[in-house]
């Protein structure tokens, strides 16, 4: 740390820097940057041109000694409800252990961990067992909690696993304290966001947000969500409102077109961390706040539940909080977006109410006729010929 207080960060599997940008918008500094995908090298080098930048975190032989806090959205295929569920052994979730292995040469204050809420269940929740067992070897006390992207001003729906540890501070007061219930719709009609791949057995649903964006493809394809308009009109964000729904600047990504097609700036939008939640983590790791007393009680069974502690002794603690520490005031999503929307395409919306009628999902009342009017309005002759 600085002598005026500024914390210096490692930010590994750092992706386009959402870690990075969050500790930087509360006053610390990037040091040190990890990631192999060219895509996201291209970017962070654009945006953290002072930060040593390295394509490979298995390159890295010892953290810089001035190092504060280490970051690792770590790779999440592997835990993914959606993914191949390999575990914490998959060959690329299994990088996580690169991260203690550096903290067994150089340990540092402080570790903050990203991933997805899956983390919890997959096999009975031996990859979070896994974890918490590196971090007592390590002498690390730990908090963590599924947090959600809406408490913090972005019309998003994003739950996300975060964990935070140190082996100097108490790291409850980051995470623990504060428990709100969830806003009410900032608008009297609001939109409606969902996802028109599914339909069927799922459907990722937000009133007045956007369900959690996804990656696309792994060739670059993308998945924009779909957005039903208060006027009734279905539509899909541009690029730039999707990274200013995840915290970024309108065309952070852009750098990221001199190496790869643009597609892929919607996976690197859909595989970041929220920055206003780091953000919102940075200030607090920063302040050393004193711990407020919350709802408690020594874990039992093998379920995990969504906010834990434990001070390294080995004895893990529930925490009854749950994924609104806060609320902070945003407007509407439909006046948030900035830039030129998208109809969703004729087939899209065809492909998705085909979906529907096999499926036995219910849905808001006046959805299904919003999109089937959509789709006649996409249908027309006119619109064709458009």
């Amino acid at each position: 740390m600085t002598a005026g207080g500024q914390l210096e960060v490692a930010g590994l599997f750092a992706g386009i820097g959402g870690f990075e940008l969050g500790f930087a918008r509360a006053g610390h500094a990037t040091k040190l940057l990890a990631d192999n995908a060219p895509v996201a090298r291209a970017v962070l080098g654009a945006h953290f041109p002072e930060a040593e930048l390295v394509d490979d975190v298995r390159e890295i032989d010892r953290l810089p000694r001035s190092i504060d806090v280490v970051c690792a959205g770590f790779p999440c295929q592997d835990l993914s409800s959606v993914g191949r569920k390999e575990g914490i052994e998959g060959a690329r979730s299994s990088l996580i252990g690169e991260v203690f292995r550096l903290l067994r040469e150089d340990q540092v204050p402080w570790l903050v961990l990203e991933n997805v809420p899956f983390i919890m269940q997959l096999g009975r929740g031996a990859a979070l067992r896994l974890i918490v067992d590196e971090l007592r070897e390590l002498g690390y006390s730990w908090a963590y909690r599924v947090l959600d992207t809406q408490a913090f001003g972005l019309p998003q729906r994003r739950r996300r696993w975060y964990l935070v540890a140190s082996n100097r501070h108490d790291p409850r007061p980051v995470l623990l304290p504060g428990d709100v219930a969830i806003g009410q719709p900032s608008a009297e009609r609001p939109a409606y966001g969902f996802y028109w791949t599914e339909g069927t057995r799922a459907l990722g649903w937000a009133v007045d947000a956007v369900p959690p964006i996804k990656g696309g493809s792994s060739i670059g394809v993308a998945s924009p969500p779909a957005i039903l308009m208060p006027d009734q009109a279905v539509v899909t964000p541009d690029i730039r409102d999707a990274e200013r729904l995840q915290g970024f600047e309108a065309d952070w990504t852009l750098p990221a077109e001199e190496v790869a097609r643009a597609g892929f700036r919607w996976q690197a939008v859909g595989n970041a961390v929220s920055v206003d939640v780091v953000a919102w983590l940075a200030e607090r790791i920063g302040a050393n706040l004193a711990f407020e007393a919350t709802e408690d009680s020594l874990l039992e069974g093998e379920r995990w539940p969504h906010a834990a502690w434990s001070d390294g002794d080995g004895q893990i603690h529930s925490c009854a909080v749950g994924p609104f520490p806060a609320w902070m005031e945003r407007p509407p999503l439909s006046t948030f977006l900035e830039y030129p929307a998208k109809p969703l395409s004729a087939r899209a919306t065809a492909g998705f109410l085909k979906r529907t009628r096999k499926g036995n999902l219910r849905f808001q009342q006046g959805f299904i006729e919003a999109l089937e009017a959509h789709l006649d309005r996409q249908l027309a002759p006119e619109a064709l010929a458009a």
